[in-house]
């Protein structure tokens, strides 16, 4: 083989080993990136797993109008919010005698939502959204003397699955199905137009 043949193989091997020390050394380079940024990824489904365990859920309250109803979800639970007039806070005694538990005595809320409208405040109504029958979503049927309800009907919640009803502050109708009225999440207000879905007084307390 002549020298010029030996140079050119030789220069050929040399070239195939910077293509190799180039892939290794981007592969090698590829799997420390992977692993310095393992600790952002638990990070990351740390933060979910807290949400999912109740991390409070904040919601803004600044747009939503009278008659509305908003669904947010906390602890994979969905919480239904909607605003009441005044004329339905008012109408809410008139329901009592037609309740299983008018005075919220057997039904789960915090302190401060075991009253007439079972809420901090009495536009405001915030109700964990499952039935207390089996589970089910009841839906809304504010409209009083709905068609399907009947003339007598108040405004509230009828549950699809198996009929249990329920008042404008979550409060179940004798007939029903469901024995106690929908529960209540504890919730707070830092501010006039801002609930904070999950921590109330108490629990900031006992986080301080």
């Amino acid at each position: 083989m002549t020298d010029a043949g030996t140079k050119a193989d030789a220069q050929g091997v040399d070239q195939d080993r910077r293509k190799f020390l180039t892939v290794a050394t981007s592969a090698t380079a590829a799997v420390g990136a992977a692993f310095a940024a393992s600790p952002f990824v638990a990070s990351w489904s740390l933060s979910e797993r807290a949400k999912a365990l109740g991390a409070p859920v904040s919601v803004d309250l600044s747009k939503l109008e009278m008659g509305q109803m908003i669904t947010v979800v906390w602890r994979k639970q969905p919480i239904y919010i909607f605003k009441r007039s005044p004329a339905i806070v008012a109408g809410l005694v008139t329901n009592d005698p037609r309740l299983k538990d008018p005075k919220s005595a057997e039904s789960d809320q915090p302190i401060y939502a075991t009253n007439e409208s079972r809420s901090r405040r009495d536009d405001i109504a915030v109700l964990i959204a499952t039935c207390t029958h089996l589970g089910c979503l009841p839906k809304q049927h504010f409209d009083p003397g709905d068609a399907e309800l009947g003339a007598d009907w108040p405004g509230g919640f009828r549950c699809p699955c198996h009929g249990s009803r329920f008042d404008m502050a979550g409060r179940v109708f004798e007939g029903s199905p469901a024995s106690v009225n929908l529960r209540v999440p504890p919730y707070s207000y830092p501010d006039q137009t801002t609930l904070l879905i999950g921590q109330d007084e108490a629990a900031a307390q006992g986080a301080a």
